[in-house]
């Protein structure tokens, strides 16, 4: 981003996560409460970045390897003779997909308690930012008047 710029910028889907990586504006006279709402922000992108990075590549690779093995006991190479990729039916790449998801229930559940945890942190912290804000601007406006 611009050295100017004083919002967030969020770029292009990450070619692992398809996550959209967020560069968070860094204000000058940022307070100790404002920088930990930023760090928080920081830590669960970066948390979300590696799951579903490791997430999605283990998705690929495994569904490739399924479609290997039900091809190949099919007699069926990897190509068509027009040279075209081959590929299985809806019905069979739907048992693909509920056996990926039945073996990592888990790690899913894990994952949406630690996003639950992380995500209530930020907005807990984003009140508390807005009233310190609010107070501040109230003190302000008091001076002011």
């Amino acid at each position: 981003p611009p050295a100017h710029s004083c919002n967030d910028w969020i770029g292009p889907p990450d070619k692992h996560s398809n996550l959209r990586p967020v560069i968070f504006y860094v204000p000058p006279e940022e307070s100790p409460l404002e920088r930990r709402l930023r760090e928080a922000r920081q830590e669960a992108q970066a948390c979300d970045q590696r799951f579903w990075a490791r997430h999605n590549r283990a998705f690929r690779q495994e569904k490739e390897e399924f479609i290997c093995s039900r091809l190949k006991a099919k007699g069926l190479e990897m190509r068509d003779e027009t040279g075209q990729k081959a590929a299985l039916n809806a019905e069979e790449m739907a048992d693909f997909y509920k056996d990926f998801l039945s073996k990592n229930f888990r790690k899913h559940m894990q994952y949406n308690r630690d996003w639950y945890k992380r995500n209530f942190t930020i907005t807990f912290l984003m009140g508390q930012v807005a009233l310190a804000r609010a107070l501040r601007w109230l003190r302000w406006k008091k001076k002011s008047v």
